[in-house]
């Protein structure tokens, strides 16, 4: 876990930048709350809201990105008016969470926007249960919230936003039909029920900490697709909450609050929260799960007790999640790692296509936004892939199949990140042979996606001098062999989870 945090690659530190910002957009959005007047809570509410508009607004361009963020009020403020106004009301309390997860997850098919904001709504509601916002608080948590929402922008757009100078991000949007079969249609579903699971039992648990199964259900569905997908997420959010917890007894609980030390260390977890998030879902719940105790330390109630039942209630939550994927309308990880596999695969000609035309002379062939298509569909088939991955999963057959693909595609994408640097060079001349070698990436990929047509492996080599042939020879020769694990329908059988 480590070598996957502190060692992953981090073009361009895109990781390190987005971290350090995350830091001072929430430290400048706390500072105003505190500057402004507000007490304790207000500025609680303050950093939170600054952490979710900084983290979780992920629009392919910068215009979208700001466009999101003005909206982020809009899905916040009423759910936070209706949690303040139920906070004496259980049952109505309950059922109108349990519509906020549901609208929440169902927002996901607006793509990055929807998925903004509806992260952002269930947050406000979780987090009036977490602060025990009542009506007369509400003005406060108003105005810090569109306090900390607008320091936030002011930092991301106004006085760090790196984006301007990168290449819009391609935000790949999740496969499905209509209706349930949608994955968001089912998912919603799932994670409503999950959530009501998690609301009950929670409760028994603790009556005063219950939205905490709640919410560990809700964060287990968020960027997850398939059963296998949120059964592997489940078991990393319990494993960060147990190491989380060890951590905050030798950290968290020593301090009791003392306003210096807490804020370093406040500094430090937000940094890991988004450092480690695109790496380690496991290294990101430790970091949140510390911050939570520094939280509560600082609002005076941590004491020993209360981890444990922060244990109990993710647990609980965790159980809600992996028994809604595996009752209520279940997504094979099957149907969703395919059809992740084929939209690379194609991104792969599309790509190669691209950077071929660039050599030819085409000033308007930009294969440098393909490419970044690529790697985000590459990850999503390895987030796809991960319980075949998992060292817990009992079929090694399986597990060694599903690496062999995942190497193989790591190494298309390579092969393609390189021929679009080749191409990006002024000085590269087009070759007669590309466009006969590129046809035949066209074909393999075709191959692939069909199933059902043969796939000849290329045979000679190019030399060093031709750089941009060589990109294209290792990228055939791996598609090639990317044919034994993909194209018969037995061994398609590698990419399902059960």
């Amino acid at each position: 876990m480590l070598k996957r945090v502190f060692v992953a690659p981090d073009p361009g530190r895109v990781r390190l930048r987005f971290a350090a910002r995350g830091v001072l957009g929430i430290g400048f959005a706390v500072l105003v709350s505190g500057v402004a007047g507000h007490t304790l809570v207000g500025m609680v509410t303050g950093g939170l809201a600054a952490l979710l508009a900084l983290f979780t607004v992920t629009d392919a361009t910068v215009r979208g990105q700001a466009v999101t963020t003005a909206l982020l009020p809009l899905a916040g403020l009423p759910v936070l008016a209706a949690a303040a106004e139920l906070h004496d009301q259980p049952v109505a309390r309950d059922l109108t969470f349990l519509a906020v997860v549901g609208a929440g997850v169902y927002a996901r098919r607006w793509g990055p926007r929807g998925h903004s904001l509806g992260v952002f709504a269930f947050m406000t509601y979780f987090v009036a249960q977490f602060l025990h916002a009542t009506p007369g608080r509400l003005p406060e948590l108003y105005a810090a919230l569109l306090l900390s929402v607008a320091s936030a922008a002011a930092v991301r757009f106004g006085l760090w936003c790196y984006e301007r100078r990168m290449p819009p991000a391609a935000v790949p949007a999740p496969p499905g039909g209509r209706g349930l079969a949608r994955v968001t249609t089912r998912q919603a579903v799932q994670a409503t029920a999950g959530a009501g699971f998690a609301l009950v039992v929670g409760q028994v648990i603790s009556g005063e900490r219950w939205y905490w199964a709640v919410g560990a259900t809700w964060w287990i569905f968020v960027n997850t697709t398939s059963r296998g997908e949120t059964l592997v997420r489940g078991f990393r959010r319990v494993m960060g909450t147990v190491l989380g917890i060890a951590l905050g007894f030798l950290v968290a609980v020593p301090l009791q609050g003392a306003h210096l030390p807490t804020a370093v260390l406040l500094a430090a977890c937000v940094f890991g929260i988004f450092y480690s998030a695109a790496v380690s879902y496991t290294w990101m719940m430790l970091c949140v799960t510390v911050l939570a105790e520094l939280l509560y330390g600082l609002l005076g109630v941590l004491e020993p007790a209360l981890l444990a039942v922060r244990l109990a209630e993710t647990a609980v939550g965790a159980v809600g999640a992996v028994l809604a994927v595996l009752l209520v309308l279940p997504v094979t990880t099957h149907a969703i790692t395919d059809a992740w596999i084929q939209r690379a695969l194609r991104c792969v000609h599309s790509a190669t296509a691209e950077a071929a035309a660039r050599l030819a002379g085409d000033e308007s062939a930009d294969p440098a936004q393909r490419v970044a298509e690529l790697e985000q569909l590459l990850a999503r088939v390895r987030l796809s892939v991960a319980p075949l991955v998992h060292p817990l999963n009992p079929l090694p057959a399986r597990k060694r199949r599903a690496r062999h693909v995942l190497s193989l595609l790591d190494d298309c994408v390579r092969e393609v990140r390189g021929l679009a640097a080749v191409a990006a060079d002024p000085e590269a001349s087009h070759d007669a042979r590309l466009a006969a070698a590129c046809w035949r990436v066209e074909s393999a990929v075709e191959a692939l996606t069909g199933g059902n047509a043969a796939i000849t492996a290329p045979t000679d080599r190019p030399t060093a001098m031709d750089p941009a042939l060589a990109h294209l020879h290792s990228l055939e020769q791996a598609l090639s062999e990317l044919a034994h694990p993909l194209r018969t329908a037995s061994e398609r059988r590698l990419v399902a989870a059960e």
